[in-house]
């Protein structure tokens, strides 16, 4: 199992693969700022905690990138009020 993920600016998204799965959460980038789109974990990685260790990932490296943060994917916008560690990324 691969545990590196990678972000993959020519397809404007963080990539995880595991067991030949790829997990991504897909981004928009704008002067200083980066807007989660939707993050999308295949069926055969459900239940693994996948989406939860994507999301964790971009917002700590959106965090060390100095941008704010616009949740527009569901997933996303959960994590944030479930951690609120991450409340000040989110762009007012």
């Amino acid at each position: 199992m691969s545990e590196e993920i990678i972000d993959n600016r020519a397809r404007k998204r963080y990539e995880l693969t595991v067991d030949g799965h790829v997990a991504h959460v897909d981004y928009e980038r704008a002067a200083g700022t980066i807007t989660f789109i939707h993050t999308i974990v295949p069926d055969e990685l459900g239940g693994r905690g996948i989406a939860s260790q994507l999301a964790r990932h971009v917002l700590d490296e959106a965090r060390r990138a100095g941008e704010k943060v616009i949740p527009q994917c569901p997933f996303i916008a959960a994590y944030i009020r479930k951690h609120s560690e991450y409340q000040d990324l989110v762009q007012a």
